[in-house]
């Protein structure tokens, strides 16, 4: 430990000597910087600080999970059973339900936060992060309600996962439109819309759940399917679907799990191309492999369509007035329009660097299970697109490679770094 003291006084030494005037407060951290205090970064902090490794969470909004407790609505709950959603080292309480709802899961977040000791930065939007060939470190650099600042580590986490920012399509007519235009993130419930013609643009779990509800309180919602999709009943054989085919996949080949899905959700859900929801011809589970499309899980939705409660139509052409034109020609009148079109990671607008993650999506370039760590003491974790149970395996992999280092001879350590760092040679 006295060598490690030794160390981050000159590490300490050495940023006061290559910070530029301009920054407010900089800081050197020994151990990671996470970026993003939701789950996934909730995740690999508990790995670390179970392995004795300090880190430092900076996060935007005022709180962690932000997107669970900010931007969703409220009868949203868990899709997959608790099992196989909690987070590394703590499960679910015993008495929450299979399918914990939404102030479950932030109260078990927080619980989780509160055990390990987890106290995010919060109010502090990280602008830049960029490797400094010169020091060999990262510089993170925030701005913060009071102040900027800039964090100096050795290895940076991205954890601001793949539903950052709200995804948003252009249409043709947007500013035309007089009813509200709103994405899911804004919406909470049907109430403020009984009676009303509600236009639900997406088809994934998210819009069929939100046209549900508004089904709930008498509105009178359309549903667009612009593109194939997979529908599942939540439970199979008296089992979750999610579980039975993790199961299934210990004995057989995906496609031959794929065909016994696609089988039994027909008995159970019929043709649901009648109904305007055709399938992909990749099965579920390939599909979900190879481009990380997920199946929707239906939990009422598809009888409320059958029933003529959910009318469903093809891709929005355009919008006018009060109309919005379909690409089949169909021209309907519509209230309100609520985009159920998802997110999208904002990581190429604040990290300066092109290796793991693609300019394009901001996603890791390379697939799963391969994608979770780059170059220069850069990792990511909440990108795989497997959901919470993602999550967990990458905070563990994380955690693990980090600890070999960090548990390395520190006086060789040190040794290292001075002879490679020009500006503490003499």
């Amino acid at each position: 430990m006295e060598g490690k003291r030794v160390h981050d006084s000159l590490i300490n030494q050495k940023i006061k000597m290559t910070t530029t005037k301009n920054t407010t407060r900089c800081r050197w951290v020994p151990g990671p910087v996470i970026v993003g205090a939701g789950p996934s970064g909730l995740a690999v902090a508990a790995c670390l600080k179970a392995k004795e490794i300090p880190s430092v969470i900076i996060e935007r909004a005022n709180c962690i999970a932000s997107l669970w407790q900010l931007k969703t609505y409220d009868r949203l709950r868990l899709h997959l059973p608790k099992k196989f959603c909690e987070l590394p080292l703590m499960p679910f309480p015993a008495n929450f339900p299979t399918y914990p709802i939404k102030h479950q899961f932030v109260s078990y977040l927080e619980d989780y936060a509160s055990q390990f000791n987890l106290q995010p930065q919060f109010n502090e939007t990280v602008v830049s992060a960029e490797f400094d060939q010169n020091i060999g470190f990262w510089r993170v650099r925030t701005s913060g309600l009071k102040e900027d600042s800039e964090y100096i580590c050795q290895w940076l986490i991205v954890a601001t996962g793949e539903n950052a920012e709200e995804a948003v399509p252009e249409i043709q007519g947007m500013d035309e439109f007089v009813g509200p235009i709103i994405h899911t993130s804004m919406y909470r419930s049907g109430k403020p819309y009984c009676g009303k013609k509600v236009l639900v643009v997406g088809c994934g779990n998210s819009g069929m759940e939100v046209c549900l509800d508004l089904c709930n309180y008498n509105a009178r919602p359309s549903l667009v399917v612009r593109d194939t999709v997979h529908v599942l009943p939540r439970e199979m054989l008296g089992r979750s679907t999610f579980g039975l085919s993790m199961w299934l996949l210990k004995w057989l080949p995906i496609r031959i799990v794929d065909r016994l899905l696609l089988l039994v959700a027909w008995f159970l859900l019929g043709n649901t191309a009648q109904l305007g929801l055709s399938r992909p011809k990749l099965g579920p589970l390939e599909l979900k492999s190879m481009s990380g499309k997920t199946p929707v899980l239906d939990v009422g939705t598809l009888a409320k369509i059958r029933a003529g409660d959910i009318k469903v139509y093809p891709g929005v052409k355009r919008l006018k007035r009060h109309t919005v034109e379909f690409v089949d020609g169909t021209v309907e009148d519509f209230d309100v329009i609520i985009m159920a079109t998802g997110y999208k990671s904002n990581v190429p607008s604040w990290l300066k660097d092109r290796c793991l993650f693609s300019e394009k999506d901001g996603l890791p370039s390379r697939p799963f299970p391969n994608g979770w760590k780059g170059e220069h003491g850069l990792y990511s974790v909440g990108f795989t697109k497997r959901g919470l149970l993602g999550s967990s395996m990458d905070a563990r992999r994380i955690a693990q490679d980090i600890e070999q280092y960090w548990k390395a001879d520190q006086s060789k350590h040190l040794s290292t770094f001075t002879c490679r760092s020009p500006l503490l040679s003499n």
